[in-house]
């Protein structure tokens, strides 16, 4: 038997992501519901290959409990900043644009 691929599960709860998703626009607000049912339906190994989302790590911080934090495209000028712990993908804030996200 075969394992099947871990899939991505969303940690939305933090209150800095949901603050910066209520103070988006309806546009950017509408992009980021997109992206997040799209990984909701993705896999880890997706989420990492797939050239529209841009994965990225961002090198200048570091995370709860010291891990890694990462830059990912929630639009097309807008990014989180989220960290993986185990299978589950913890969001904690939204930039409107690159630069923001990586400070």
């Amino acid at each position: 038997m075969t394992k099947r691929p871990a899939a991505v599960r969303l940690d939305l709860n933090n209150p800095v992501f949901l603050r910066n998703l209520l103070a988006l626009p309806k546009d950017d607000q509408r992009q980021a519901l997109t992206t997040l049912g799209k990984l909701f339906q993705m896999t880890w190994d997706q989420v990492y290959r797939d050239p529209g989302l841009k994965w990225e790590a961002i090198v200048s911080q570091v995370g709860p409990h010291g891990g890694r934090l990462y830059s990912i495209r929630m639009g097309k000028a807008l990014r989180a900043v989220a960290y993986r712990q185990d299978d589950w993908l913890r969001i904690l804030s939204l930039h409107p644009d690159h630069d923001s996200a990586c400070e």
